[in-house]
């Protein structure tokens, strides 16, 4: 703790000096002409507006609420049930890579479209989520002390009273771990929900009908107003996992879905349940859309997809508007998927050799990381305007975080015996990243790239949405506009196969890389 409160005052004074240099630039209009309005101008917006807030902020803390809780409610029993049993692990392994990887802002009109009232913000805030949560579970009932399971068997104890008296017990701060990235994630699936529709009053609804006013200061308000909320929820997290494990430290949640152990003495078996893994999110899709019994004309299955899409008499126009935007998104999802991967891999490497630079850089990255991204696109498009330079922005400002934060904790995390025999030899601190760190933390460094990948997709539909009118985003907006209910259900699913594919792609090159260097996979 002693080590923290430098830290934690140089974080501070940091601060102070960003908002004096901002209250500056935005009484003098030094920024894009008025686009980044002085700190005092937002409070004095946001006290004319306070009458507006309260129905709006209460929405989006009720679904985010609910879905927190829902949502982490399914993760842990699912975490339970996968350690119990490894064969359902991988039989659903491709429903927890698709939760994973699927981009909200691609679900949020089917879900509005198939449930009404408050259910898709709490569904698209429990999605959110699941997977941190599920991957958090799992990770710390699987690190339980071995004696201490010994113990209890020797007492002939069940599997379940393993589970049940040291296994849960020793997943508890991983637990909280998850809860801590969960909850800002809640926040950020119900403001999505709500500006694909969902609902009279929130916060998302709120920003959406404010956009064309020509306001700065409001849209600041209502996107620093959603980014305390984040906030809260993470350090409320936080303030209690230091409560219950005696420590502040983050818990880094795993990117890789986790894994059973593969029965290799049967390799068709092994076959067979990978294909049920594969076909089994289809099935879930299905026989969801069939138990609510949604009308056929507004709900897609997987099989009127792929009719709309091959068989039926638009075929070819659906085909061809589609192409269309993926030529659009693929090519600056790629590009800004690599450049924000470059700055956090730059970012890590700087901050190990000159750690004053994260002191400096950490206010922001710690805004960009809470603030939801629905909430950041349009403060970016007041800065930046409507153009490609937008997209790029907003895909490195959701990507370069998270990935910074695993690939600092990769070389952090190289032990200080590998570190000795070069700095013997006189070698210096480059030298030893060069030799040493870099390579250590590669399996982080595919990490990071697992987690990014999604994201960079998830960013660049929400900005072609919002600003640019290209891509995925503006087909999904369009076809909410033309209630073209078979594009809406082709786009999402296309988005959610592409999220999976880029996924899937990391995976194997992780396994290659590492294989040939003799390293262990994270996946």
């Amino acid at each position: 703790m002693a080590n923290e409160t430098p830290f934690r005052f140089s974080m501070i004074r940091n601060l102070a000096v960003l908002l004096s240099l901002w209250e500056v630039a935005g009484r003098f209009e030094l920024v894009a002409s008025g686009a980044l309005p002085a700190p005092s101008a937002i409070i004095a917006r946001f006290w004319a507006d306070k009458s507006d807030y309260p129905p709006h902020v209460l929405a989006t803390l009720e679904a985010s609420f609910l879905g927190f809780l829902i949502g982490n409610a399914a993760a842990i029993l699912a975490g339970i049930a996968f350690v119990l049993s490894p064969f359902l692990l991988r039989l659903f392994r491709g429903v927890n890579i698709a939760i994973f990887a699927l981009p909200p802002i691609a679900i949020s009109p089917v879900l509005v479209l198939t449930f009404s009232g408050m259910a898709p913000r709490v569904i698209l805030a429990a999605l959110g989520c699941y997977f941190a949560t599920m991957t958090a579970t799992v990770l710390g009932l699987t690190q339980a002390d071995p004696r201490s399971l010994d113990v209890v068997r020797a007492y002939g104890g069940s599997r379940f009273d393993e589970m049940r008296l040291i296994q849960l017990r020793s997943a508890l701060p991983s637990i909280l771990g998850g809860f801590r990235v969960a909850a800002p994630a809640a926040v950020l699936g119900a403001i999505l929900a709500e500006f694909g529709g969902g609902g009279r009053f929130g916060l998302g609804t709120y920003l959406l009908g404010s956009l064309g006013r020509a306001d700065p200061p409001r849209l600041w308000g209502i996107g620093l107003t959603a980014t305390l909320i984040a906030g809260l929820a993470y350090a409320a997290f936080a303030i209690i996992g230091n409560r219950v494990t005696g420590t502040s430290r983050a818990v880094t949640v795993p990117t890789a879905a986790p894994a059973a152990p593969v029965a290799a003495a049967n390799p068709a078996m092994a076959l067979i349940l990978a294909a049920a893994a594969a076909a089994l999110p289809l099935v879930l899709w299905w026989l969801l859309l069939t138990v609510l019994n949604v009308p056929e004309m507004i709900a897609k299955t997987p099989a009127g997809v792929f009719d709309y899409l091959f068989m039926g008499d638009g075929a070819p126009q659906a085909r061809e508007r589609l192409l269309a935007a993926l030529a659009q998104t693929l090519p600056i999802t790629l590009l800004g998927l690599a450049a924000g991967l470059a700055f956090a891999f730059t970012l890590a490497v700087l901050a190990d050799l000159f750690p004053a630079i994260t002191r400096s850089f950490m206010p922001v990255a710690l805004v960009t990381q809470t603030m939801p991204l629905v909430a950041l696109t349009p403060l970016l498009v007041l800065l930046l305007g409507r153009g490609t330079s937008l997209i790029l922005w907003v895909t490195i400002s959701v990507t370069f975080f998270p990935a910074f934060v695993t690939i600092a904790q990769g070389m952090a995390m190289v032990p200080r015996a590998a570190l000795e025999l070069p700095r013997a030899y006189g070698a210096s601190k480059r030298q030893q990243l060069t030799l040493i760190s870099i390579p250590a933390s590669l399996p982080y460094l595919f990490a990071a790239t697992r987690l990014a990948a999604p994201r960079a997709l998830l960013g660049v539909m929400i900005a072609e949405w919002l600003a640019t009118g290209t891509g995925l985003g503006n087909l999904l907006n369009q076809s909410r506009g033309y209630l073209d209910y078979g594009m809406i259900w082709t786009v999402a699913a296309v988005s959610v196969l592409i999220a999976v594919f880029f996924y899937q792609v990391v995976v194997i090159a992780e396994r290659w890389t590492l294989a040939r260097l003799g390293m262990r996979t994270t996946e």
